[in-house]
């Protein structure tokens, strides 16, 4: 009878074991990652601050409260500049954690990073992400030493960080064999961040400085391997082939056999990085192995796909202050314009020939700040349809479903959703740019097919949709759903030579606007055509035979780069 398979291990057990190394040097591991809000996290957290200083970081931090500056109220009580410490001063010899880490800032995930490297400062990320490409910066990521999924854990009680029974300074550097082997592992799993491997080999002197070692061993590598290198694989380590058995060699002579026997014993010992690339493959999480297998790469930092970053003058989300006169929409940062007045006070006076503090405030024009924010803007995704020929039923079928199924997450995306279909010898914006579902419906019913194909005609319409949508401050992509095959040129004359040139300049008119674009063939039988077409727009190609309007949606989710940060 077989046995029933051994339960997988609670991923709660590496993060305690990760969190116990970063405890352990801070400065050495520079922080890790949390991802999944659960009971565990919450637990793993609190034992972490149990063991070490945790200051937490506010979503909307400024340089002045991150990097320390003038203290103002102090300031202007005293008469003197008064400098107040910043966050990451206060964290030293603790840590820095930061919630919802992958909505951070570029501009403060660079000072953060730059922190790090200067060994001020250590972080401990809370990845709240829902959408799959979501992640905290890959500028932090990869430079913090553990990463752990706490999605799936069930456990969170009795959740304690042990005392170390030693230190890393007392653990000896690793061998140029040892080091070897990390090497070795991080090629075969498609590691090749040379910070990984650092954290890998000090993780595993770490490990043995937890258990009271003085030399790392091989369970203190295969377990650095799988804290620091398996979550960090982009493809599964390479299969050998199963070869046939050897065929059986003539027995030596009698005097041989014993030192030959030595020698096939040292030769079936398995080497070492193969040990810890079996350490790596039985590490890695489900998820990623699923993901691997299939031959996709982990998840970076990208954005949610909702609309493009735009630098605003009123509203949205609030970024540093900058120089600047308050005009043109422009608010006055009054605390940041004080702040940065104050320090030249004492020097102003004596200019002016006013010594007294109740002499007030001199401000200059370059002490003026005034705010700012960041706001995204709407997307518009804009379907151009091949309404022509006899497989029209079956695209327009596909189309109208994806449109539906997209507008469905219009006002959770700031998306909304735009259709151009051409016929026939003519081309037509049948919906405007809409949220609204229920006129979408009404108008894809409607929506006849057949006839020719003028290509050069729908691409035409379609980058006009796009230009009014650009000119409104939005962003805007195309999705195309043709074969390529023009057979109507731009004049309404019918003709392939003609339809095709016609077609290729105004697709190239589209990539010299820097429109983005999407062509999806979903013939029976995908030809050249297609691609052609997609190269001309400067954009992608995707083939999707026998579609539906779900996988649909799903390919133009994952390829369509909307998402990009202005």
């Amino acid at each position: 009878m077989t046995p029933p398979p051994a339960a997988a291990a609670d991923p709660l057990e590496d993060a305690v074991l990760a969190a116990r190394l970063f405890a352990l040097a801070p400065q050495v591991f520079k922080g890790m990652v949390l991802r999944g809000a659960s009971p565990a996290r919450e637990a793993l957290v609190a034992a972490l601050g149990e063991a070490m200083q945790l200051r937490r970081l506010p979503g909307h931090v400024d340089d002045e409260r991150l990097l320390g500056g003038i203290d103002l109220a102090a300031s202007l009580s005293a008469g003197r500049p008064v400098r107040q410490t910043g966050l990451i001063e206060e964290a030293r010899g603790g840590a820095l954690i930061a919630g919802m880490a992958e909505r951070m800032d570029s501009s403060i995930a660079g000072r953060l990073a730059q922190a790090l490297d200067d060994g001020a400062a250590a972080l401990v990320l809370l990845d709240d992400a829902v959408e799959p490409e979501e992640a905290p910066p890959a500028s932090l990521t990869e430079r913090l030493a553990f990463a752990c999924d706490l999605s799936a854990s069930r456990r969170w009680q009795g959740v304690t960080l042990a005392p170390p029974a030693g230190t890393l300074p007392a653990v000896a550097p690793l061998d140029h064999d040892a080091l070897g082997a990390l090497a070795a592992t991080a090629d075969a799993l498609g590691v090749d961040s040379l910070r990984a491997l650092i954290h890998a080999s000090e993780a595993a002197r770490g490990l043995a400085a937890l258990a009271g070692r003085d030399a790392a061993g091989t369970t203190d590598l295969a377990g650095a391997v799988r804290l620091v290198l398996a979550p960090r694989a982009t493809r599964l380590p390479p299969q050998e082939d199963e070869a046939p058995p050897p065929e059986e060699p003539p027995s030596p002579p009698e005097g041989e056999r014993d030192n030959q026997s030595d020698s096939e014993q040292q030769q079936q010992e398995p080497d070492l990085s193969e040990i810890l690339v079996e350490a790596a493959k039985a590490a890695i999480p489900a998820g990623l192995l699923e993901s691997l297998a299939q031959g996709k790469a982990p998840r970076r930092a990208s954005s949610s796909g909702t609309g493009q970053k735009r630098k605003a003058a009123t509203r949205g989300k609030p970024l540093g202050a900058r120089p600047g006169m308050p005009r043109g929409g422009h608010k006055l940062a009054l605390i940041d314009s004080l702040r940065a007045a104050v320090p030249w006070q004492a020097v102003r006076r004596r200019e002016a020939g006013t010594e007294a503090v109740a002499s007030g405030i001199i401000m200059r024009k370059e002490d003026l700040r005034i705010r700012r924010f960041e706001e995204r803007s709407a997307r518009v995704t804009i379907f151009a349809v091949d309404a022509s020929g006899s497989a029209a039923a079956a695209r327009l079928a596909e189309a109208k479903g994806a449109v539906e199924l997209m507008l469905g997450q219009a006002y959770v995306t700031r998306s909304e959703v735009a259709l151009v279909a051409f016929r026939g010898t003519s081309a037509e914006l049948l919906l405007p740019p809409t949220r609204s579902l229920t006129r979408a419906r009404r108008t894809l019913a409607e929506l006849p097919g057949g006839g020719g194909t003028p290509l050069a005609m729908g691409l035409n319409a379609a980058r006009d949709v796009a230009e009014a949508v650009i000119a409104k401050g939005r962003s805007a992509a195309l999705v195309i759903l043709t074969d390529g095959r023009a057979n109507i040129a731009a004049d309404g004359s019918p003709g392939r030579p003609q339809a095709a040139a016609d077609a290729e300049s105004a697709a190239k008119a589209i990539a010299s606007r820097g429109i983005d674009a999407l062509v999806v063939d979903i013939s029976a039988r995908p030809g050249p055509e297609g691609a052609a077409l997609a190269k001309a727009l400067g954009g992608r190609f995707l083939a999707l035979p026998r579609a539906d309007a779900r996988m649909l949606q799903a390919a133009i989710q994952a390829v369509q780069p909307l998402g990009k940060a202005a």
